[in-house]
């Protein structure tokens, strides 16, 4: 990590969430974190910035997905049991410990992680 000025650290340029995720079904580099999407969990792995933590969820606990690829950003959010989901507003998108931001060129990733997490859900 390097230190910014402004405090905080920048994100290693050699980061290769594939390689540390090599067993995983789908892995995508996101805004705001890495999705990796395994048989049996889904782990999130949060940018430095981020106001969440990385977190595990095993896929029993996952009951949907909420998904849209809006105009310039788009948003996967997961949808646990007992947990109520995140709503945004007319012209703004969830913001949770379980939604995940992509653009556009990243829709594709995206779509494939939605697919597979609701393989091993249903």
């Amino acid at each position: 990590m390097v230190d910014l000025p402004w405090g905080g650290e920048a994100e290693p340029a050699n980061a290769d969430p594939e390689s540390e995720h090599a067993d995983a079904a789908v892995v995508c580099a996101f805004q705001d974190g890495t999705l990796a999407v395994y048989d049996d969990r889904v782990v999130i792995e949060r940018v430095s910035r981020s106001q969440f933590e990385d977190k595990t969820i095993p896929s029993a606990a996952i009951r949907g997905i909420d998904y849209a690829e809006g105009i310039t950003i788009g948003y996967l959010q997961l949808e646990l049991s007992g947990v109520e989901p995140d709503t945004g507003g007319l012209l703004s998108d969830p913001i949770n410990e379980n939604t995940l931001h992509f653009g556009r060129g990243d829709r594709g990733c995206a779509r494939k992680a939605r697919e597979e997490i609701l393989g091993h859900i249903g």
